[in-house]
């Protein structure tokens, strides 16, 4: 068993052992982090909450020895000078348990999960409601720790279910969750969008990053000149890709300038034609408020949070 292998299967068991120990954890923004952070004085964990939800260093003697030596082999622990932290957070989804990236989010490679997390979920539950037609194909852009996946694969176990990322990171990440999940009919693959994968969908699902980051981390900078840039990409490969009857929900953020959504204006001529029935609207009018003091914001009144939903007519 190689290296990676080694720590993916770690990973797993970890997951098992917070689920049989009935570990759970609603994830904040990271606004609301840093402020829980902020009142804890000198934090040091108390609980497998502290460790792995709240990403807090912790005393050795928290965890038994065995535990911790096999955690730290897979660098899913990492040892600070006297005191240890998590590598990996654990978040809760329903009656699933996900791993993604410890707090702060700092690399390059990150792993996100947060609010949007949940509302993408609920977003993609919502259609699939409302959807009569068999779901035979699927596909996660962007999964990240594999939300929308896990969600459709769980909805669908008939469906098989691409996760879509061109990070390697997200990849094993979402590999392992749907393992722990037991969807056996989730795969992940590296593709830039859908550029690595073949064939059309029955549904497409994304929740692409729509931040103008700096420090152009990959799950939160989406490009162009206000963050939209990826998500109309997605928007316009995905339409492309779908079979007939076929369905893209596509969940992003907006930075509005004068009351106007660039991101709206750009997927318009996309979709005038009558082979497509679509609908948009916004569902928080205003999120990341904390955004608007970084360069690069100075004419955003604010950021949205909205939902794109394109079905395949002819």
């Amino acid at each position: 068993m190689s290296a990676q292998q080694l720590a993916d299967r770690t990973l797993l068991n970890l997951g098992r052992g917070l689920k049989e120990n009935g570990y759970r954890f609603i994830t904040p923004t990271p606004l609301t982090h840093e402020r829980f952070f902020q009142r804890q004085g000198a934090p040091l964990a108390k609980d497998l909450r502290d460790v792995f939800g709240w990403s807090l260093p912790f005393d050795r003697e928290l965890l038994p020895e065995a535990f911790r030596e096999e955690l730290q082999q897979a660098e899913v622990v990492e040892k600070h000078e006297a005191l240890w932290r998590s590598a990996v957070r654990w978040s809760s989804l329903d009656d699933l348990l996900f791993a993604h990236s410890a707090y702060p989010t700092t690399q390059a490679d990150a792993v996100f999960f947060g609010p949007d997390s949940y509302r993408f979920a609920q977003l993609i539950e919502a259609h699939m409601q409302q959807r009569f037609e068999p779901i035979k194909r699927a596909v996660d852009i962007g999964c990240g720790a594999g939300v929308g996946a896990l969600v459709v694969a769980r909805a669908r176990p008939d469906a098989e279910v691409l996760a879509v990322d061109i990070n390697p990171r997200a990849l094993r990440l979402t590999a392992v969750n749907a393992e722990l999940a037991g969807l056996a009919n989730v795969t992940a693959y590296h593709s830039d969008v859908l550029g690595g994968v073949e064939g059309t969908f029955d549904l497409i699902v994304a929740n692409p990053p729509y931040m103008n980051d700096d420090r152009q981390r990959a799950y939160r900078h989406g490009g162009g000149a206000l963050g939209e840039q990826l998500s109309v990409r997605i928007a316009g490969e995905a339409v492309g890709r779908l079979a007939l009857g076929g369905s893209l929900v596509l969940y992003t953020g907006v930075a509005i300038v004068a009351g106007e959504d660039p991101f709206l204006a750009a997927v318009t001529p996309l979709l005038d034609s009558d082979a497509f029935g679509w609908t948009y609207r916004e569902l928080d009018p205003d999120v990341f408020g904390e955004e608007l003091e970084k360069p690069g914001y100075e004419r955003v009144e604010r950021i949205a949070v909205v939902a794109l939903t394109v079905t395949r007519l002819r």
